[in-house]
């Protein structure tokens, strides 16, 4: 067997049915035995390795399973680093196979070779070279366990053209015990020490507030939050990534927190006097001012990375430990508790809502996106570029379950959500996937529109043009005195004709009226389709806190 076959074959038996990639002369021995391996693995073509990165991505963040790329050397592999941050900074466990120029050649300035495990070291777990074809198995089998062990996120594995050419002659040996030992985490006892005292904290609050980051999904503990919820009888709020893991509609669900959180997300946690925060890590857009953060709280931090540990909030309490078995154990003693007055203020500061915006023209977002929930009833895989649509998604758009908000949270990359939707819909074909998009985030990587038509994906695609990038635009008006400078984008694509010329059926809407016809006729056309929204300029994400400012100060 041939080194390719080999790490393919490797490939299968962690239980990977899905390659996204594109070719080049560095791998074409990988790609010669893909040839053969038709049954067993789908290779999915993206218009750009940055396109196929963002999809194994959006693959393993809505199945939890590892995604897989496939990419040539050099500039084939640089393609990808924008994709591999984003999982880094968002612990998704990934896998780029990156081919390489032949071992005698490595060092030598050889056409397309660049050193990418040195570019990747960084926003990466581990990075690896297979120098032997003796190697191959052993380094597949430790990736697979780097990836998914502890706090999840990506790896590179390097492959000269050599050694995917070498024969390996000693037989192919199967896991002992099957693919999935090797991708799970090995089970590491609960401090128990650290329970009872989180539990003597919590016997004595009277104001909890439990803070959900994406930890609880990485961990599929949402089963083990409610019942830690309904046990503690508390209000919840969840970061960003943490959105999905707690269900939306439900009364104690408070919102997003932080600087475009809910106004009872941000006064609970400046009233609190307990904060649980579970698989989360307190970034800055949650935190702001750090000295005004939960000032009236102890706080207890349950977190997997003992490296979150007091990093950006000084903590009365760590647990170390996986989100799912920790939760076990606090549930296995927490008597039952009552917070009635407590949840009284919370359910008044629910009440307060950002006003409706005075739309001078076009669609508003906030209209679009609960109508976009009241159509699919939630039952869907959301995925968003990074700006105002990504946020007002966030705030208007109920989650209901994990793993169907799909986001770029610490990176912020504009141009994830196309790619992201892809990997979502072929790892999901029973479920809708729409991507909410701006016109700035769209038109970064919308020559992936070519793979969604060659694949005939029915994701709906949302465009909010507001002709400007409108994050940053709006930062320009509310903290610059309106000294708009290279944010207004106009004269712009016609969206309608671009996805024309892929062969995507495409509507613009202008007016609220239009908004319930184009969603039907989306949802009932079960192929690809585009539907651009006239948005103003003028039209802002509230609330928000400005940069610097405790979370309570709230403009909106």
């Amino acid at each position: 067997m041939k080194g390719a076959k080999m790490l393919l074959k490797c490939l299968v038996e962690h239980d990977v049915n899905t390659v996204f990639g594109y070719p080049g002369g560095a791998v074409l021995p990988i790609y010669d035995a893909l040839y053969d391996m038709k049954g067993e693995l789908n290779h999915v073509i993206t218009a750009h390795e940055q396109g196929a990165a963002h999809a194994a991505d959006g693959y393993a963040r809505s199945t939890g399973k590892v995604g897989v790329v496939l990419t040539t050397s050099g500039p084939g592999a640089t393609n990808t680093v924008t994709g591999i941050a984003t999982a880094y900074m968002d612990s998704v466990p990934i896998i780029v196979i990156a081919g390489q120029v032949p071992v005698s050649l490595i060092g030598k300035d050889s056409f397309q070779e660049v050193n990418i495990r040195s570019i990747t070291k960084a926003i990466t777990k581990k990075t690896f070279i297979i120098d032997d074809v003796k190697n191959i198995k052993i380094i597949v089998d430790e990736a697979f366990k780097v990836a998914m062990s502890g706090r999840r996120g990506p790896v590179v594995i390097e492959m000269p053209k050599n050694i995917q050419n070498s024969e390996y002659t000693e037989g192919f040996i199967k896991t002992k015990d099957g693919p999935n030992n090797l991708c799970n985490v090995e089970a590491e006892s609960v401090n128990v020490k650290g329970i009872d005292k989180a539990l003597e904290i919590i016997n004595r609050s009277k104001k909890p507030l439990v803070y959900a980051g994406g930890g609880v999904i990485s961990s599929d503990a949402e089963k083990e939050l409610y019942e830690f919820v309904d046990k503690l009888d508390t209000p919840v709020t969840c970061s960003l990534m943490g959105i999905g893991a707690f269900p939306g509609d439900r009364t104690n669900y408070t919102g997003m927190i932080g600087m475009h959180g809910s106004h009872s997300s941000n006064y609970a946690v400046t009233n609190c006097d307990l904060l649980i925060a579970i698989g989360a890590r307190f970034s800055d857009r949650v935190v702001s001012k750090a000295e005004c953060f939960a000032p009236n709280a102890k706080i207890i931090h349950i977190d997997i990375d003992e490296k979150e540990f007091g990093k950006n909030v000084a903590v009365n309490l760590n647990i170390q430990g996986d989100v799912k078995d920790v939760l076990t154990s606090l549930n296995s003693k927490l008597q039952k508790q009552y917070h009635e007055e407590w949840m009284k203020q919370i359910l008044n500061w629910k009440k307060i809502r950002t006003k409706k915006q005075s739309i001078m023209r076009g669609i508003s977002p906030r209209l679009l996106l609960e109508k976009l929930f009241s159509v699919t009833n939630g039952d869907c895989i959301v995925t968003t570029e990074v700006g105002q649509n990504q946020i007002w998604t966030a705030q208007y758009f109920k989650f209901l379950r994990p793993r169907t908000f799909i986001t770029s949270g610490g990176l912020g990359a504009m141009g994830f959500g196309l790619g992201a939707a892809i990997g979502a819909a072929v790892g999901n074909s029973d479920k809708r996937v729409i991507n909410i998009a701006g016109d700035g985030s769209f038109k970064m990587n919308s020559t992936e529109l070519a793979t969604i038509s060659k694949y005939n994906l029915p994701i709906v695609q949302i465009i909010l043009n507001n002709h400007a990038l409108g994050m940053v635009h709006q930062w320009q008006e509310l903290f610059y005195d309106g000294r708009f400078c290279s944010t207004k984008v106009e004269p712009d694509v016609d969206f309608v004709k671009l996805g024309a010329a892929y062969g995507i059926k495409s509507v613009k809407i202008t007016q609220d009226a239009e908004i319930d016809g184009a969603l039907e006729e989306a949802f009932e056309y079960n192929r690809p389709m585009i539907i651009e929204c006239e948005v103003g300029t003028d039209v802002k994400v509230f609330p928000i806190v400005p940069p610097g400012e405790a979370i309570d100060k709230i403009i909106g």
